[in-house]
């Protein structure tokens, strides 16, 4: 018979357990009665929850061949959101997840329990166990009407993703504790290092991610309407609720688009990341990561008494009254170990608060709170404590109240400009330091008086000359852009009826820019549209000059521009459509990357390469692109590369060999030194950039997070070791093994190191490196060290301030360098 049929049969003495494996297999089930169970027999029977979304069953992760029972999506098996015995494997496939005596069990061969929900109160033996479309397994009585009323649920047992509808946090009546933890590695489920949970230290709450004891991020305290100190982006796919009363303090999210999937994921290296399942694809998609690339998220990135700002030259400054407590490291751009103040606190008469504006406050390690004091309170009362260093009002709602007074060093701060995340912060100061702060704020008022006598009248005919320049301004703008570049110019209807309005199902990814989004023309053909948000760190400057750049510029490994829409205040740039997406999904995703043999990705590292010389040396014009990296290229329908993203790029006249900028851009982790610190660039600052490509590429690995347990490196440091140490071949990302050539992955690495090297001189040219690569009998120089040789550690980085580019790629920063005097 094609379709089984079950029949249960009650006898008197005796209530058989029925296997699920023997309903039909076109049958989807999404609950175990008390005489039903699942049985791992080969069958790879499931529950399915009834609008097929979530699966729940038997897995063996990675490599291992230990036996799990797990959650995940139907539409993503190989992403397990639930692992139920994740710390006691079974280790053969005769297991049965069944209920028994008021508990749903996991049976091993010799059927005893391996796992259990563990519920201790009295509850009738007519439960079943269903599994929500949520996620959610759910233990409740079989004649219960409201499904969501339980006696056990998975969702208040997380293991490493925070899915729709879960709490993050406590339950303050019971102290019961919901938090995420990192599997160990791939193979192994088992409770890893990494956590990310709502810390509540005497009441007050904040989230922090961690690994082990040591803390990677975290939000600032709970302000009475939301954790502060967040600078997330903003998405409408789904919304967060935070609560924090006397019965709960817990953070959550729901989904807010029924075809979309989202969830956040902490990872064994300690970063936490929100993904994204659209309708249409098959493939997570990362919408941001904890902590981003944004350093002034790292834990503490600056030190101790010293605030991090985003677009701060040098990232890092010492508190007013403060200084750093090593000049030299602080020069150096090394800022780990903090300020200290200019003059001791000594408790006497005259000593005062200065005020810091909008920032992050600072973590709750030594600190007080009241949450019933006024601020003039609270300012009383840590003037009257002589270990009190700062204090500030603990909630903003209503005007603001309660206190927060601080011990001892004030530790992890930063600015934020973001509304409803940040507070005020009174640093406390000694009577010298507050005297001098106010001789010269008196100084100030009395120049800003003169100045605002003399300059009044100018102001006024400076703000009507304004409006209307603005006004031409903006028509010549558009005006100028139809007349000076010959590409065609789309109408916004068009792109409109193309995009289906801009619709989310249309949006393909996003940059400090604006949003990319996939349409159709009329005539079939696909596109990409990138469109300049009105908000963008990224102007008509940059937009203009991506247009100017790319007309020109004809290769098959650049990405073919079609024209631009200009109307209004629209700005978008129309692109082919690249069906694989960039270089980034495949090379750091092991499963993508395995797809692709060594010979693909050979031919695309010569591909780039080949690009590269054309922009440097055989197009029209010398141009210096200032922004390549593995998301910036695109892949065609044959996994061709071709780079894109002109916007921050430059032209070099034929005899010019540098430029230097007081305004650096380019991304975290592919800038070269001379770059980043100096603000000199040049074509070496691009061979540079395609080095970290490079090794980037051949390891798998992302320059920028490289962990090692055996050093503190990154991913150049750890290639140069192993370069040193001939063991190169270490590098080579463990997917592509089986399909590599040894003489060419070295050849690889040698070019990367070379490309790499700390000092632009010593680097090669591109039409080098392309030579390099194309002849195996080339004989090739030996490379010198690395420039950024050393990450350091989390608080211990190369300082540049940044804007938000994409929360699926890496940090676009922006400095702006200090003028000579």
């Amino acid at each position: 018979m094609e379709t089984f049929h079950l029949f249960i049969i009650l006898i008197t003495s005796v209530i058989p357990i029925l296997q699920l494996s023997k309903f039909s297999s076109a049958a989807h089930i999404d609950t175990i009665t008390s005489i039903q169970s699942l049985a791992d027999d080969g069958t790879n029977t499931t529950l399915v929850s009834a609008n097929q979304t979530s699966v729940l069953g038997f897995f063996s992760p990675g490599k291992s061949k230990n036996r799990y029972v797990g959650i995940w999506y139907k539409r993503q098996p190989d992403t397990v959101v639930w692992v139920a015995n994740r710390n006691r494997p079974l280790t053969d496939s005769n297991g049965e997840l069944t209920i028994r005596e008021g508990n749903l069990v996991l049976l091993n061969s010799r059927r005893r329990i391996f796992w259990s929900s563990n519920v201790s109160r009295s509850v009738g033996n007519d439960l079943v166990a269903l599994l929500s479309d949520s996620g959610n397994l759910l233990l409740r009585e079989q004649e219960s009407v409201d499904r969501e009323i339980y006696v056990w649920q998975s969702f208040d047992y997380p293991t490493d993703c925070l899915l729709s509808g879960m709490k993050l946090g406590w339950d303050l009546k019971t102290n019961f504790e919901r938090y995420l933890s990192s599997w160990k590695s791939i193979d192994d489920p088992s409770t890893g290092n990494s956590t990310y949970r709502v810390s509540i230290p005497s009441g007050l709450a904040q989230t922090v991610l961690s690994i082990g004891s040591t803390k990677t991020y975290r939000t600032g305290t709970w302000n009475g309407v939301r954790f502060s100190g967040v600078k997330a982006p903003f998405f409408t796919v789904f919304e967060v609720f935070n609560v924090f009363d006397e019965n709960e303090a817990y953070a959550m999210f729901e989904t807010t688009v029924n075809s979309a999937i989202t969830l956040v994921k902490i990872d064994p290296s300690g970063l936490g990341k929100r993904f994204l399942l659209q309708n249409d694809s098959s493939e997570w998609t990362t919408m941001y990561t904890l902590p981003s690339d944004q350093l002034c998220e790292r834990f503490n990135y600056c030190g101790a008494n010293a605030i991090c700002t985003i677009t701060g030259n040098p990232i890092c400054d010492c508190l007013k009254g403060f200084t750093p407590r090593s000049e030299e490291e602080w020069r150096g751009l090394t800022w780990s170990k903090g300020c200290v103040r200019k003059t001791p606190l000594d408790c006497q008469k005259g000593e005062g608060f200065v005020k810091i504006v909008a920032v992050k406050l600072p973590d709750l390690i030594e600190f007080w709170f009241n949450k019933n004091m006024s601020l003039q309170e609270c300012k009383e009362a840590c003037l009257k404590n002589c270990s009190c260093k700062a204090y500030a009002k603990s909630d903003v709602r209503k005007g603001g109240s309660g206190c927060l007074m601080w011990f001892g060093d004030l530790i992890d701060m930063r600015d934020m400009p973001v509304k409803g995340s940040e507070q005020d912060l009174y640093v406390r100061l000694s009577a010298s330091n507050i005297k001098s702060f106010r001789d010269a704020n008196k100084r100030k008022r009395l120049n800003i008086i003169l100045a605002a006598s003399l300059t009044s009248g100018i102001c006024v005919f400076g703000i009507g000359f304004w409006c209307i320049a603005s006004r031409v301004r903006k028509r010549l703008n558009a005006k100028s852009m139809d007349e000076e570049i010959d590409l065609p110019i789309f109408d916004l209807a068009t792109i409109i009826t193309a995009t289906n309005n801009f619709s989310e199902e249309n949006m393909i990814g996003a940059g400090g820019f604006g949003l990319v989004y996939k349409g159709t023309l009329s005539t079939g053909e696909d596109i990409a549209v990138k469109r300049l948000s009105k908000n963008s760190g990224q102007g008509f400057r940059e937009f203009k000059n991506e247009v100017e750049l790319i007309a020109k510029l004809q290769h098959r490994n650049l990405v073919a521009l079609l024209g631009c829409c200009i109307q209004g205040e629209e700005r978008m740039l129309i692109y082919e459509y690249m069906p694989q997406k960039s270089l980034d999904h495949f090379v750091f995703d092991g499963k993508r990357s395995a797809t692709l043999p060594w010979k693909k990705h050979f031919e695309i590292i010569r591909g780039i390469a080949r690009g590269l010389l054309y922009l440097h040396q055989d197009s029209k014009l010398q141009i210096v692109h200032r922004d390549l990296k593995t998301s910036n290229i695109l892949l065609d329908n044959n996994l061709n590369p071709k780079i894109s993203d002109f916007g921050l790029a430059r032209i070099f006249k034929d005899d010019q060999n540098e430029a230097k900028t007081k305004r650096v851009v380019g991304t975290y982790g592919y800038m070269s030194p001379e770059y980043a610190i100096d603000g000199k660039f040049s074509i070496k600052s691009d061979v540079f950039s395609f080095g970290v490509l490079l090794l980037e590429t051949i390891s798998g690995k992302k320059n920028r997070s490289f962990n090692h347990p055996d050093h503190h490196h990154n991913l150049l440091g750890h290639a140069w070791l192993l370069w040193s140490e001939d063991k190169a071949l270490d590098l080579m990302d463990v997917c592509l093994k089986d399909s590599y050539v040894d003489s060419q992955v070295l050849r690889c690495i040698h070019v990367g190191l070379l490309c790499v090297q700390k000092f632009a001189n010593d680097r090669p040219t591109m039409s080098s490196v392309v030579f390099m690569l194309e002849n195996e009998g080339a004989t090739l120089p030996q490379p010198k060290q690395p420039g950024f040789f050393i990450e350091r550690s989390s608080n211990d980085d190369i300082g540049s301030t940044s804007r938000t580019e994409n929360p699926n790629s890496e940090i676009l920063l922006t400095i702006t360098m200090p003028s000579g005097r």
